[in-house]
């Protein structure tokens, strides 16, 4: 079977607010899992309400549209960061995340995208990122978007790119 592109699949990317969370819980709780936390989709919603009702985050979930339903296969969620000396918000993409059976197929890109549009829109200089170490997936989508890798720790590598 050929696997599809995310622009074959009916893809949508659009923000959401608390209100919607319960589109992006259980993907939440498999990203958890994936970095070695126990499942656990209280403590997921509650801490994804809490975010952004305190307009503390900005979340984006990619869903898959056919007929009248809409299936979520993956998501990201930033959080500002600020600069007193430029006088900027900028934004940390904190969490990406697609559905293993829905990967390779430029879902992650179409996140990543409409996370640098919104940064760029909003008067941000730069989006930041950061993953494992040993992640080399990801590292390879990173760096083929355009993030720029910074000086890594013991068990993160932080990049960046600029939307400026």
């Amino acid at each position: 079977m050929t696997e599809l592109t995310a622009d074959e699949l009916n893809l949508s990317v659009r923000q959401i607010d608390f209100e919607k969370i319960d589109e992006v819980i259980d993907l939440f709780d498999q990203y958890r899992m994936f970095y070695k936390q126990a499942s656990d989709l209280e403590l997921a919603k509650h801490f994804l309400t809490e975010r952004l009702q305190n307009n503390e985050s900005v979340i984006f979930v990619a869903c898959i549209e056919f007929n009248d339903t809409a299936l979520s296969v993956g998501f990201t969620q930033l959080y500002p960061k600020y600069s007193s000396v430029k006088a900027v918000k900028n934004w940390i993409l904190n969490d990406l995340y697609v559905n293993p059976a829905y990967r390779k197929q430029g879902i992650g890109n179409k996140l990543i995208d409409a996370s640098i549009d919104f940064a760029k829109n909003g008067g941000a200089k730069y989006v930041q990122i950061e993953t494992a170490t040993d992640n080399y997936t990801a590292q390879s989508l990173y760096e083929s978007v355009g993030f720029i890798k910074q000086a890594p720790d013991a068990e993160f590598i932080v990049y960046r790119k600029s939307v400026d």
